[in-house]
Protein backbone atom coordinates (compact mmCIF):
# COMPACT_ATOMS: atom_id res chain seq x y z
CA UNK A 1 0.00 0.00 0.00
CA UNK A 2 2.76 2.48 0.90
CA UNK A 3 4.52 1.75 -2.40
CA UNK A 4 1.32 2.61 -4.29
CA UNK A 5 0.95 5.85 -2.34
CA UNK A 6 4.55 6.76 -3.19
CA UNK A 7 3.89 6.03 -6.88
CA UNK A 8 0.83 8.30 -6.84
CA UNK A 9 2.77 11.01 -4.99
CA UNK A 10 5.72 10.91 -7.41
CA UNK A 11 3.39 10.85 -10.42
CA UNK A 12 1.36 13.71 -8.96
CA UNK A 13 4.47 15.84 -8.52
CA UNK A 14 5.46 15.19 -12.12
CA UNK A 15 1.93 15.88 -13.39
CA UNK A 16 1.55 19.10 -11.41
CA UNK A 17 4.93 20.31 -12.69
CA UNK A 18 3.87 19.52 -16.26
CA UNK A 19 0.59 21.39 -15.71
CA UNK A 20 2.49 24.45 -14.52
CA UNK A 21 4.95 24.31 -17.41
CA UNK A 22 2.12 23.82 -19.92
CA UNK A 23 0.35 26.88 -18.55
CA UNK A 24 3.53 28.94 -18.84
CA UNK A 25 4.10 27.71 -22.41
CA UNK A 26 0.53 28.48 -23.49
CA UNK A 27 0.75 31.95 -21.92
CA UNK A 28 4.01 32.63 -23.78
CA UNK A 29 2.63 31.32 -27.07
CA UNK A 30 -0.74 33.06 -27.01
CA UNK A 31 -0.43 35.86 -24.47
CA UNK A 32 -2.99 36.80 -21.86
CA UNK A 33 -5.48 38.71 -23.99
CA UNK A 34 -7.97 35.84 -24.31
CA UNK A 35 -11.13 35.99 -22.16
CA UNK A 36 -10.74 32.37 -21.01
CA UNK A 37 -7.77 30.63 -19.34
CA UNK A 38 -6.22 28.87 -22.33
CA UNK A 39 -3.61 27.05 -20.25
CA UNK A 40 -6.25 25.38 -18.07
CA UNK A 41 -8.42 24.63 -21.08
CA UNK A 42 -5.44 23.02 -22.84
CA UNK A 43 -4.45 20.77 -19.93
CA UNK A 44 -8.07 19.74 -19.34
CA UNK A 45 -8.60 18.72 -22.96
CA UNK A 46 -5.16 17.23 -23.57
CA UNK A 47 -5.13 15.48 -20.21
CA UNK A 48 -8.55 13.95 -20.89
CA UNK A 49 -7.34 12.69 -24.27
CA UNK A 50 -4.22 11.20 -22.69
CA UNK A 51 -6.29 9.62 -19.90
CA UNK A 52 -8.54 7.85 -22.39
CA UNK A 53 -5.66 6.68 -24.55
CA UNK A 54 -3.54 5.55 -21.60
CA UNK A 55 -6.32 3.59 -19.88
CA UNK A 56 -6.98 1.66 -23.09
CA UNK A 57 -3.27 1.13 -23.80
CA UNK A 58 -2.43 -0.06 -20.29
CA UNK A 59 -5.41 -2.41 -20.26
CA UNK A 60 -4.60 -3.78 -23.70
CA UNK A 61 -0.94 -4.37 -22.88
CA UNK A 62 -1.74 -5.80 -19.43
CA UNK A 63 0.17 -2.98 -17.76
CA UNK A 64 -2.57 -1.89 -15.35
CA UNK A 65 -0.06 -2.08 -12.50
CA UNK A 66 1.17 1.29 -13.83
CA UNK A 67 -2.25 2.94 -13.28
CA UNK A 68 -1.39 4.35 -9.85
CA UNK A 69 1.71 6.14 -11.14
CA UNK A 70 0.60 7.16 -14.64
CA UNK A 71 -3.18 7.55 -14.48
CA UNK A 72 -3.87 8.61 -10.89
CA UNK A 73 -0.49 10.27 -10.30
CA UNK A 74 0.85 11.88 -13.47
CA UNK A 75 -2.43 12.58 -15.26
CA UNK A 76 -4.33 13.23 -12.04
CA UNK A 77 -1.68 15.80 -11.13
CA UNK A 78 -1.65 17.19 -14.67
CA UNK A 79 -5.39 17.73 -14.62
CA UNK A 80 -7.99 16.47 -12.19
CA UNK A 81 -10.50 17.12 -14.95
CA UNK A 82 -9.17 14.07 -16.77
CA UNK A 83 -10.05 11.91 -13.77
CA UNK A 84 -13.52 13.43 -13.70
CA UNK A 85 -13.89 12.78 -17.43
CA UNK A 86 -12.77 9.16 -17.02
CA UNK A 87 -15.23 8.49 -14.21
CA UNK A 88 -18.11 10.09 -16.13
CA UNK A 89 -17.31 8.16 -19.30
CA UNK A 90 -16.88 4.90 -17.38
CA UNK A 91 -20.38 5.27 -15.97
CA UNK A 92 -21.72 6.05 -19.45
CA UNK A 93 -19.85 3.13 -21.03
CA UNK A 94 -21.31 0.73 -18.43
CA UNK A 95 -24.77 1.85 -19.50
CA UNK A 96 -25.34 3.95 -16.40
CA UNK A 97 -26.36 7.02 -18.40
CA UNK A 98 -28.53 8.54 -15.67
CA UNK A 99 -25.74 8.10 -13.11
CA UNK A 100 -23.24 9.67 -15.53
CA UNK A 101 -25.52 12.65 -16.18
CA UNK A 102 -26.16 13.04 -12.45
CA UNK A 103 -22.44 12.86 -11.70
CA UNK A 104 -21.60 15.46 -14.36
CA UNK A 105 -24.41 17.78 -13.32
CA UNK A 106 -23.72 17.52 -9.60
CA UNK A 107 -19.97 17.90 -10.09
CA UNK A 108 -20.42 21.02 -12.19
CA UNK A 109 -23.09 22.72 -10.11
CA UNK A 110 -21.79 21.76 -6.67
CA UNK A 111 -18.18 22.59 -7.55
CA UNK A 112 -19.20 26.07 -8.72
CA UNK A 113 -21.35 26.49 -5.63
CA UNK A 114 -18.48 25.31 -3.40
CA UNK A 115 -16.05 27.82 -4.88
CA UNK A 116 -18.55 30.64 -4.41
CA UNK A 117 -19.06 29.53 -0.79
CA UNK A 118 -15.29 29.30 -0.27
CA UNK A 119 -14.80 32.82 -1.61
CA UNK A 120 -17.69 34.15 0.46
CA UNK A 121 -16.57 32.40 3.64
CA UNK A 122 -12.96 33.55 3.42
CA UNK A 123 -13.88 37.11 2.49
CA UNK A 124 -16.17 37.21 5.55
CA UNK A 125 -13.43 35.79 7.78
CA UNK A 126 -10.82 38.25 6.49
CA UNK A 127 -12.99 41.36 6.61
Amino acid sequence: MILTVLQVALGGAIGASLRYLSGVAILRLFGSSYPIPLGVLFVNIFGSFLMGALVVLLGNKELTHLNAFLVTGVLGGFTTFSSFSLEAYSLFERGQVAAAATYVGLSFILSLLAIVLGFTFMRAVLS
